[in-house]
């Protein structure tokens, strides 16, 4: 035994002395033993090459009432005032999120959820710099959403990755704000693929990732990335009632979603022509006669290889390249024809603004109006933006979805309108028959409350 005690006391003191050791020494050779590279791990790569990119939301709802009480159905919250005219009070709601810049230029993608019916938002970065951020577009039934800010350089952004190639088990890493800690990083393994999160016996997502890296409040719309510090996921919901259970959208969902949702061609007034599959093969699906790309004598079936010198990974990234394109200018196309290469000069054209005002009435057979000031200081509302519905046709789409003369339209399917020039970009291309869901503001007699409806265009 005391030869066994005697090892003991050795080993302990030759672990004391090792954390004794500075984080680089000389040896004996005269070469340097750094041992903090000896540490640098996998999750540290990545952590280093993507933490500028993901960003703490901050936002805020602002209601000024005087009614008994706010009820929205949506998310089944109620908030008591006194009853009566007397003094109106302020309801002032904050919240945190995270986030992730998905193009240099400012375009931020994050939960539907973190930002739904929100007055204010604010996107805070790693070393502290704020902006306010203008909601571009929601999807709730994804519960993915788009935000811009103006920043004053090129921003850090995260490349995408694969989610159709997971594999259960292999590792991940999970960057956001849980409880208001910025840039917090966890790591885990994919726990399950294609999971269903229920709410009240419902599913709300489905095809989730399931993971064990920690996530908690404050997560939602963060990156899950995988060891090579590519975007695989979009952290999103997490289960109450257990540890270790988190979820997450896969990409190729944000993928689907993002051209719908940038809206690149209606967002900049252009007309390029192109439809480009939004996963990995990047095939042109689609060419519309008489566009530019018809002119151009590209093809369906060709692969875009890239823009503007760009090189494409996935197909979504066609969509990303053409942000802050104006008309008139040229992109330059590299496309692959049958594994043979050609670089096509394309000028786009501008695409004249659609009548908001028109498109209403023909599609969903309502009269509107942008939200005065007016009527925010007879509702005694602030921080609310939307469109009064001053009229509905007999027997309209919007009569049948059951709008009404005074509701106040606050969105539109996954769109938020802040003007009529916005109204008609929604509304141009939207095909009859399609249904879309709109949330709807209406006073009663004690109270103002919130409703969601579906309506059918014509």
């Amino acid at each position: 035994m005391p030869g066994k005690t005697h090892s003991f006391w050795i080993g302990m003191s030759l672990c004391l002395a090792s954390l004794a050791l500075p984080s680089s020494r000389v040896r004996g050779d005269g070469t340097i033993d750094d041992r903090r590279a000896l540490r640098r791990s996998p999750v540290v790569e990545v952590f280093e090459k993507t933490k500028n990119a993901v960003v703490n939301i901050s936002t805020t709802q602002i209601i000024q009432v005087r009614s008994s009480m706010i009820f929205d159905s949506l998310f089944d919250e109620m908030f008591d005032f006194p009853t009566g005219a007397g003094p109106t009070r302020e309801l002032k709601r904050t919240a945190v999120g995270s986030g992730f810049v998905i193009h240099p230029s400012g375009y931020i993608v994050t939960n539907a959820h973190v930002v739904a019916r929100t007055a204010e938002r604010k996107v805070i970065f790693p070393d502290k710099q704020e902006f306010d951020a203008e909601i571009v577009a929601t999807d709730a039934r994804r519960d993915l959403a788009v935000l811009k800010i103006s920043a004053d350089k090129p921003l850090d952004s995260i490349n995408l990755g694969r989610s159709d190639d997971l594999m259960v088990g292999e590792s991940v890493i999970a960057i956001g704000n849980p409880l208001g800690l910025d840039t917090t990083v966890t790591t885990g393994v994919v726990s399950a693929l294609d999971r269903s999160l229920e709410v009240r016996g419902e599913v709300a997502l489905d095809g989730l990732i399931q993971t064990d890296a920690s996530i908690n409040p404050g997560n939602s719309g963060g990156p899950l990335l995988n060891i090579l510090g590519e975007l695989i996921g979009i952290t999103t919901a997490i289960r109450g009632d257990a540890q270790n259970i988190g979820f997450a959208i896969p990409v190729h969902r944000l993928m689907e979603t993002l051209p719908e949702l940038l809206s690149v061609e209606r967002r900049y007034r252009i007309i390029v022509g192109l439809k480009v599959s939004p996963l990995g093969d990047r095939l042109v699906k689609e060419v519309r006669p008489g566009t530019p790309a018809a002119k151009a004598q590209i093809q369906p079936g060709d692969t875009i290889v890239s823009v503007n010198g760009m090189s494409l990974r996935h197909g979504i990234d066609y969509d990303i390249a053409l942000v802050g394109h104006h008309a008139g200018e040229t992109l330059l196309l590299e496309i692959d024809r049958q594994g043979k290469r050609y670089r096509i000069p394309l000028v786009s054209e501008p695409m004249p603004k659609p009548d908001g005002l028109t498109l209403a009435r023909q599609k969903f057979g309502v009269e509107v109006e942008m939200l005065s000031a007016n009527v925010v200081r007879k509702l005694e509302l602030s921080s609310i933006r939307g469109m009064l519905i001053t009229k509905i046709e007999k027997d309209g789409p919007a009569q049948r979805a059951g709008l009404e003369a005074g509701d106040i339209l606050v969105d539109i399917g996954p769109f938020v309108p802040r003007s009529l020039d916005d109204l008609g970009l929604l509304l141009e291309d939207l095909p009859s028959g399609t249904p879309l869901t709109v949330s709807l503001l209406r006073e009663g007699k004690r109270l103002i409350y919130r409703l969601r409806t579906q309506i059918i265009a014509r």
